[in-house]
């Protein structure tokens, strides 16, 4: 499978920067790269790319500066590139408008995976909302008429697991953080109220989930936040 898609690269390790750059191309994508954050903004306005891949750790400016920068303006998939000891940054670069995150090391098919998704997301974007009607699997969410089915059976939802589940919805596909969650499901008073979140998606997976202890749909993403999965995903 090839892409006409642009994707702007924001790397300052140059082996990394030239081994996903090529692997981007041999999958046909059109990518620009720079080891500056403030090169890789002025590049995201003037070549207006499909995808921005940004590793946190530049030498001119912090990678979240840079995702905030981007998030004035635009609404582009923004993927972070992270060491594993970094937990804390993805949560605040997830905060910032981040879409999704990459671990290093990371694996070529893990990289086009995740662009992809973020792809697809993008041209999904609003569709949910606009018809009204979000599918996953046997599971049918009415938007409109706050109805959730699940085969052809009806789903009971309390007013606060239908919120939670349709700010999901909104962020299909996409890692989601807690305090994003906690924010606009039970306004800003309750962001450091993690415990909700917790709760509330158990309730989820046991309305929604065939096995709730190995969701398909409701994935938890340790120590981040969560991500809902379609079957598209």
């Amino acid at each position: 499978m090839t892409s006409t898609a642009t994707v702007i690269l924001i790397e300052d390790e140059l082996q990394i920067q030239r081994f996903v750059q090529t692997a981007l191309e041999e999958a046909g994508f059109t990518v620009y790269s720079t080891d500056s954050g403030k090169q890789g903004v002025i590049d995201c306005g003037t070549r207006k790319p499909d995808a921005v891949i940004l590793d946190l750790g530049l030498p001119d400016m912090d990678g979240i500066d840079v995702i905030r920068q981007i998030r004035s303006w635009s609404h582009v998939p923004v993927i972070v590139l992270s060491a594993r000891t970094q937990e804390a940054q993805k949560v605040s670069a997830l905060d910032a408008g981040a879409d999704d995150y990459l671990t290093k090391p990371f694996g070529t098919a893990e990289l086009l995976a995740r662009i992809r998704a973020q792809l697809r997301r993008q041209s999904r974007a609003g569709t949910a909302m606009q018809e009204s009607i979000f599918t996953m699997g046997d599971i049918q969410v009415d938007l409109a008429n706050r109805e959730v089915r699940r085969g052809d059976a009806l789903v009971s939802l309390t007013p606060i697991e239908f919120r939670l589940l349709a700010a999901l919805i909104r962020y299909a596909g996409r890692v989601v953080t807690q305090r994003q969650l906690l924010k606009e499901v039970w306004g800003p008073s309750h962001i450091e109220s993690g415990h909700y979140v917790r709760i509330y998606m158990g309730h989820l997976r046991h309305k929604l989930e065939a096995d709730p202890s190995q969701p398909r749909y409701l994935l938890t993403e340790t120590g981040v936040g969560y991500r809902l999965l379609t079957d598209a995903d």
